[in-house]
């Protein structure tokens, strides 16, 4: 017989109940994860390595894109590693100060990853609309400045968010039907009243979601405007394709969380939430190295120096 299990007497017990499989399953499972997740090291890690390398590569567009595959290492490192194990034990059971940490890590990275693309989204329209000034106006000062309150704001919104959440209410082996321990999920498994929190949370996706999305669809806008008053089509070509790498990061982003977060289906949230979890830190390297000319010059680069 459960008995009720609350923070004042002792922790519950979170069972990860994205999928129910036979043995052969959970081994498919395991081997597309770990494939995913050393992919994604990989190819985040090469990137890395190449903008630390390369001189010509030490710009503030490839600080920020130095950021973002930082952070999609950590961001990943924080819900695939579990699921990889959940895959090759067969082990479900998630102690309670490891679900609310994941969860906390997860939306800091979630949350930074928005306002990292906002900065990238300002980096660009400086670089479109302002190329005299862009070397100024973007000085190792200036992106650090842009860089560092993206951390630092969504650490203590996430800091906000799972301290409610340590003081709800959870009743004997929770079962969250997802593949991670996703604030959603933990919020309709909980018994305590969740209104003032579900307020709290509309109010920071306006803050934390609506604001930033609306900084880069404005930056784009004025890119935009730009780029249509260069008289040669190949310019403007030229221009905007600058700009088509981060256009299709954010495009996957915010499509793939308004999809995540917007799905009343179960079954739709395991699937968004594996596409969130993966396909954005998968995407990136792939997305800026192949539609990138100074970072296949770099690879190339490296590449020569090592055979000679």
């Amino acid at each position: 017989m459960h008995e009720a299990f609350t923070n004042d007497t002792s922790d519950p017990v979170f069972y990860i109940f994205a999928f129910s499989t036979s043995e052969n399953g959970r081994i498919l499972i395991l081997t597309v994860v770990l494939l995913i997740y050393l992919t994604i090291l990989s190819g985040n890690l090469l990137i890395i390595s190449l903008i630390c390398l390369e001189p010509q590569l030490h710009t503030s567009m490839y600080f920020f894109l130095c950021n973002l595959s930082t952070l999609d290492i950590l961001y990943v490192s924080t819900t695939l590693p579990k699921l990889i194990y959940v895959s090759h034990t067969g082990d479900h059971v998630m102690s309670y100060a490891a679900c609310i940490a994941q969860m906390y890590l997860y939306l800091v990275f979630a949350d930074t990853e928005g306002f990292l693309l906002t900065a990238m989204a300002i980096d660009r329209y400086i670089a479109v609309c302002f190329p005299l000034h862009y070397s100024r106006i973007m000085s190792k000062q200036v992106c650090v400045l842009l860089a560092f309150p993206t951390w630092f704001l969504a650490s203590v919104n996430a800091f906000i968010l799972t301290f409610f959440v340590s003081k709800m209410t959870f009743f004997g082996l929770v079962k969250l039907k997802n593949i991670f321990c996703d604030l959603k999920v933990i919020l309709s498994a909980s018994l305590s009243d969740t209104t003032s929190l579900n307020t709290y949370i509309f109010a920071d996706a306006v803050l934390i979601g609506a604001l930033p999305f609306g900084i880069i669809l404005a930056s784009y806008i004025c890119i935009i405007y730009t780029v249509l008053k260069i008289k040669s089509s190949a310019g403007r070509w030229k221009t905007f394709s600058s700009c088509s790498s981060h256009i299709t990061i954010v495009v996957l982003y915010y499509g793939s969380a308004m999809s995540l977060y917007l799905t009343k289906s179960v079954e739709q949230d395991v699937v968004f939430s594996m596409m969130f979890a993966t396909l954005i830190p998968l995407l990136n390297p792939l997305v800026y190295s192949l539609r990138n000319k100074d970072i296949l010059r770099a690879i190339k680069k490296n590449v020569y120096r090592k055979r000679t």
